[in-house]
């Protein structure tokens, strides 16, 4: 650094130590944001400043939390950067009334700073909204893939929407970890909500039922539809020895006669079971 850029980054630096209530209180205005928050920004900036340290880590993870924090409250990343660009306007405000030509020339310096740490609200707005977004979509995932209760030891999971790897995951964990607290023995994969079924799709399918068996339970798959069970024959997909159903009924009928309940009569919407004896 030359001896010029040396003093004129001194003198902007007295400047904002000298004027620190004028700026702060200024910056508050410009910016319509809180004093307190501005104020904490500020004296980080300062003490990163001070004897040339230059270490903003403090200032960054300050930005970083005021950024995040504004994300999740719905604002903008630009709403957020000119809420630290306004910080150049408060400052080239005490240099003009300051009149000294040193100070001016390290205001140069010091906007180009405030440019940089602007940009972290960017980075930061980024990286935040990406989480959120993938929380969310987790979040849905969750809720699109239920385990419920159909009888006392039978399960089902039913399943609506194109199933992929990252889905057939949660479906797995969700359906052991329902297994193990229930002591369900059979478990119903329904995939009458699925679109359509192709190599992989089967395969996924496949995955969950060994891992359900593994567990000791035995699963059916219902929701064979005429078109899904022409695509199956016409892709050559083998279910080896998996039980497929056409509907979720029949599928929970045959888990309830492999339970020992037998259907033994039915008057409308309503259904007589009782237990086979040993």
């Amino acid at each position: 650094m030359s001896v010029h850029a040396d003093v004129a980054r001194r003198r902007i630096e007295d400047l904002l130590r000298t004027h620190e209530e004028q700026v702060t209180r200024r910056w508050s205005e410009i910016a319509q944001a809180p004093h307190d928050e501005v104020e904490e920004l500020y004296r980080a900036l300062l003490a990163a400043l001070q004897e040339g340290k230059n270490d903003f880590a403090d200032v960054r993870g300050l930005l970083a939390e005021l950024s995040r924090a504004r994300v999740r409250a719905g604002h903008t990343p630009s709403d957020t950067s000119r809420r630290v660009f306004a910080l150049k306007e408060a400052v080239y405000e005490a240099v003009e009334a300051d009149g000294d030509a040193e100070a001016l020339r390290g205001f140069i310096g010091f906007s180009r700073l405030v440019d940089d740490l602007g940009l972290i609200t960017f980075e930061t707005y980024v990286d935040a909204r990406e989480k959120i977004i993938l929380d969310q979509a987790e979040q849905l995932l969750e809720l699109s893939t239920p385990v419920v209760k159909l009888w006392e030891g039978i399960v089902a999971v039913p399943l609506v929407g194109t199933l992929d790897s990252a889905r057939t995951q949660v479906v797995m964990e969700k359906l052991l970890q329902t297994l193990v607290e229930t002591g369900a023995e059979h478990a119903v994969i329904d995939i009458t909500g699925v679109p359509a079924v192709d190599t992989q799709v089967a395969q996924h399918l496949l995955k969950t039922v060994v891992a359900a068996r593994l567990m000791g339970a035995e699963c059916v798959i219902s929701g064979i539809r005429p078109q899904i069970a022409h695509t199956i024959v016409t892709l050559g997909i083998e279910f080896g020895d998996i039980v497929t159903k056409a509907s979720l009924a029949d599928a929970l009928a045959h888990a309830l006669k492999r339970g020992g309940v037998q259907v033994i009569g039915a008057s409308g919407p309503r259904v007589t079971v009782r237990a086979e004896s040993a």
